[in-house]
């Protein structure tokens, strides 16, 4: 990532019953960049995750009954890269579970869709979005 760039300020969010292997997971299947990872007695309360093209996730281990009670395995994320074949390659050697593509979209996107082994889906392309105003 690029060091002079502003650090994002919006975050996906993610629970997972087993925090510490869906970030081995991502980091294998998708090239997320382990960041920090506050863990006490097994339990992972706090990761973030950087994609290297910019941006990131957070997330932690499910603690139902607290503020930010969300169920595993219910989330959906778009990222944007700029190599779908090389990242769907790599996802599917880690044994991710490929939905969909690599496909061409309509609106101009190459992408393909996957889903993490918590139940996440993940759809990975090329659209970055359409320019701001």
């Amino acid at each position: 990532m690029n060091s002079t760039a502003p650090a994002p300020t919006v975050w996906h969010t993610l629970r997972a019953r087993d925090a510490r292997a869906l970030i081995d997971f991502l980091v294998e299947a998708f090239g997320f960049v382990e960041t920090v990872a506050y863990e006490e007695d097994g339990i992972v309360h706090h990761a973030q995750l950087d994609w290297p093209e910019g941006g990131g996730v957070m997330l932690g281990q499910d603690r139902p009954g607290t503020p930010w009670d969300r169920k595993p395995g219910t989330a959906g994320a778009y990222v944007v890269t700029a190599d779908i074949d090389a990242l769907h390659a790599r996802a599917a050697a880690a044994g991710a579970e490929i939905l969909e593509g690599p496909v061409e979209r309509d609106y101009g996107s190459r992408d393909f869709i996957v889903r993490d082994p918590e139940g996440n889906l993940w759809s990975f392309g090329t659209y970055a979005g359409a320019p701001r105003a």
